[in-house]
């Protein structure tokens, strides 16, 4: 099934790399920045893919690209959470893709922050055939598996974002700086290429 949608960083970069405040990537952006937005918080891991077909209970786990491989303990950890029996369940006659974030120890260099001893999934998004779903489906979804989802930790402009990510927030997974936002409108929209629109806002891109 499809890799998830490119996220796009909320500002440009100069010639040095460094974010250029109030330079949008993309207009819609900028169109949209006093509108309300949902922030959740991002997770510092791997992009994780699981893939079922309900005709044939086809149950596959996947990276960002169909080539990227998954840490050995990560896919150890996703084939004790998604079995055929649980999808089943949640998907009786429907394909679906859950796209979610692999953490923890030896997963990025903060890993150890968010679990030290194990690894674990989060999700974050759902799509059923071409449709993806609103956020408390996703919840719904994640609470009939028994699995995370990641948590909202504020609304606003996306001014509001930025000044939230810059100034440094704690993780809700520990006592540690979160390692930014994942920021989408509060009513999902699309840009004229039907692409998505959501943007990430990283703590490290400040300091």
């Amino acid at each position: 099934m499809k890799e998830y949608t490119k996220i796009q960083t909320i500002f440009k970069r100069d010639e040095k790399n460094r974010i250029v405040e109030g330079c949008y990537t993309l207009p819609e952006f900028e169109y949209l920045k006093d509108n309300v937005w949902v922030f959740t918080e991002k997770v510092d891991g791997t992009n994780t893919r699981v893939m079922w077909q309900s005709a044939d209970r086809s149950l596959k786990f996947g990276g960002k690209t169909d080539q990227a491989s998954i840490p050995v303990s990560l896919l150890y950890r996703l084939q004790e959470l998604f079995t055929e029996s649980r999808l089943v369940e949640v998907f009786p006659e429907t394909d679906g893709c859950l796209y979610g974030e692999g953490y923890g120890k030896k997963i990025q260099s903060a890993g150890v922050n968010y679990i030290p001893d194990g690894v674990d999934f989060v999700l974050f998004d759902v799509k059923i055939g071409e449709w993806w779903l609103q956020r408390e489906d996703i919840v719904d979804v994640a609470n009939k598996l028994g699995i995370r989802v990641v948590p909202i930790v504020g609304e606003g402009t996306l001014s509001d974002a930025v000044k939230m990510v810059k100034q440094g927030f704690n993780s809700v997974w520990g006592n540690f700086i979160a390692e930014g936002i994942v920021a989408r409108p509060k009513v999902e929209l699309k840009t004229r290429k039907s692409e998505r629109i959501i943007t990430k806002i990283k703590y490290r891109d400040f300091h």
